[in-house]
């Protein structure tokens, strides 16, 4: 490997530009090549030639080819660790700055957990892009300890995880209540059945990638069992029916059952386990510093939802 020229190496790492730095990162969190290139919009050969660019101006590698894919290097993990700030700080002014210029859009990133997705911000999140129309909002179901390792990089705005996982060195505030709930057939033989007691009989899940799904075999494991999954249902409303209709049980939050009809075609029971009495929370590095839109969109999301205004009412 070509020995290191410090000072003509300095002034020509300077010219490595924002597409360059973001193709490095697609790199890193797709694996390979090939995946970073197709998520930076460039071809293989364009993609590979910046990389190869990038290490000869410094003469030092940053990614280790393998069969599997690549893998960052000593150097190439320093590189990332600064080209993630630079990003970050490079899009928070686009975003400052689109608020002055008309046509420019910015962009937050939200990534959340599976509830938060399909029972609180579908409305809210059309509401509040409704009325910022220079505004989009890249959106992402992950498990919670994926958002928070996401948002300690620096790669995501705003999460909304639940409170289980650990949030050393993020801030939170509280978005939601989110108990889950056993739900079984009418005829079903057990009554008021603890998580444990519900494994030995066969489950309709989610989808295997979802998050919930993902927690829940992680809560079965922890028992020292695994979920018995005979079906995988896409969302909630799939799961309610095929339980409704006798294909085993599934576990929802209480929120989707309150979007159900008052005559229900089977039995619920909130479950006692501490892991399962959630709540979900708003997290981020630092809410202070969120550019101006992800602090607008913060606002948006610490509002109470409809729905919650309803019960409101309701109960006066």
């Amino acid at each position: 490997m070509p020995a290191m020229r410090p000072f003509q190496s300095l002034g020509n790492f300077m010219h490595f530009d924002l597409i360059d730095l973001r193709l490095y990162l697609h790199i890193l969190d797709t694996g390979n090549i090939t995946a970073g290139a197709a998520r930076s919009h460039l071809s293989l050969a364009a993609a590979s030639a910046r990389i190869r660019a990038m290490e000869s101006s410094l003469g030092i590698a940053f990614l280790e080819r393998g069969r599997r894919g690549v893998t960052p290097t000593p150097a190439g993990k320093a590189l990332a660790r600064h080209a993630r700030l630079l990003v970050q700080q490079a899009d928070h002014l686009q975003q400052d700055l689109a608020e002055y210029a008309n046509g420019v859009k910015g962009q937050v990133r939200l990534l959340c957990n599976t509830t938060a997705l399909s029972e609180y911000l579908p409305e809210l999140l059309a509401h509040f892009l409704r009325e910022h129309p220079n505004l989009d909002i890249d959106l992402q179901e992950l498990p919670s300890l994926r958002i928070t390792h996401a948002l300690r990089q620096g790669t995501a705005d705003l999460g909304i995880i639940s409170d289980a996982v650990d949030t050393h060195g993020l801030q939170t505030r509280a978005f939601r209540d989110d108990p889950l709930v056993l739900i079984m057939p009418l005829d079903h033989p057990l009554t008021n059945p603890s998580f444990i007691d519900s494994l030995q009989y066969d489950y309709v899940g989610l989808a295997a990638n979802s998050a919930l799904a993902v927690y829940l075999e992680e809560q079965a494991l922890h028992a020292g069992f695994r979920l018995q999954t005979r079906i995988r249902a896409d969302g909630f409303d799939g799961v309610i029916r095929m339980v409704a209709g006798g294909a085993g049980l599934g576990i929802v939050p209480q929120a989707a059952l309150e979007r159900w009809p008052t005559a229900r075609r089977f039995k619920a029971h909130p479950l006692r386990e501490e892991w399962a009495c959630r709540k979900l929370l708003l997290c981020a590095r630092s809410f202070e510093q969120l550019p101006g839109y992800a602090s607008t969109l913060l606002a948006a999301l610490k509002a109470p939802c409809r729905s919650e205004l309803a019960r409101e009412d309701r109960q006066r």
